[in-house]
């Protein structure tokens, strides 16, 4: 977009309370930061300006007040990079992110769309939480374990996906403590039997309960990360043993990416 045109499409007659001028400053001030996020390294005036269609002058003018704000710093020579207030601001709004208040939309769509419970759980020790849920009575079987509910991680879908990411040394230790103790007679009761589940976790990018918890219920989970990729919650979806469907792994995989995207993670492609 060359100077002209951003003159005869951007520029309107203002408003007598100058609304018109201060948005349209706003607008020119979020090109600059946009034209900053995308480079490494601090950009020249001269280069801001033909990338935004602004004129050089207009465009200093406004650094200039950003810079006096702290989101853009001026290093030598007249280059401009970021500044640190845009950090700090960050770091608060990703201190302020609850995941199940994040959650909670994502989960009732899937819910609506699957007819069944979905959960989100986190890991306390060597056990799962369980700290939101999405259901209703059509969901074809009673809530066993409520919010605030407990169960080991080898026993549920998304407590194997935490096993999942542990380094090895840290699931020996945790088969060592509990001793794998079951619940049914399809429970993970081996360490062998664990390590191939946690195997195929790893490679698929979701995670089965095939009744190990509690007979006639399967799941199935998938991670929640947060921005810096660490796994911060399961998503799981709850059935009927006859009632759940392979079609819901790509669903649930998907809501699980759209919650992660909004924790701040920048998803990668997941092979099912």
């Amino acid at each position: 977009m060359n100077q002209s045109t951003v003159a005869s499409t951007a520029i309107e007659p203002a408003s007598s309370d100058g609304s018109q001028i201060t948005i349209q400053v706003l607008e020119r001030a979020m090109l600059l930061l946009d034209v900053l996020a995308k480079q490494t390294e601090p950009v020249a005036l001269k280069n801001l300006a033909a990338a935004t269609g602004l004129h050089a002058s207009t465009a200093h003018r406004i650094l200039n007040d950003l810079v006096v704000g702290r989101y853009v710093e001026r290093v030598d020579s007249g280059m401009y990079q970021l500044g640190m207030r845009l950090l700090e601001l960050g770091s608060l709004v990703k201190g302020r992110l609850n995941v199940r208040e994040v959650a909670l939309e994502y989960m009732r769509e899937l819910h609506a769309i699957t007819g069944q419970t979905i959960n989100l759980s986190v890991q306390q020790g060597d056990e799962i939480v369980y700290v939101e849920r999405a259901w209703s009575e059509r969901s074809g079987m009673q809530v066993v374990r409520a919010i605030g509910g407990r169960a080991p991680l080898h026993l549920t879908s998304t407590g194997k996906l935490f096993l999942s990411v542990s380094d090895p040394r840290q699931v020996k230790a945790y088969i060592m403590r509990t001793g794998l103790a079951g619940t049914t007679r399809n429970s993970l009761t081996k360490a062998d039997q664990l390590e191939r589940d946690l195997a195929l976790i790893r490679r698929h990018g979701y995670a089965r309960d095939n009744e190990e918890l509690e007979l006639g219920v399967r799941c199935i989970a998938a991670g929640v990360y947060d921005d810096t990729g660490k796994l911060q919650a399961g998503l799981s979806i709850s059935a009927p043993a006859d009632r759940l469907r392979d079609e819901w792994i790509g669903l649930l995989q998907d809501t699980a990416g759209k919650i992660s995207e909004a924790l701040g993670y920048e998803r990668k492609g997941i092979v099912a």
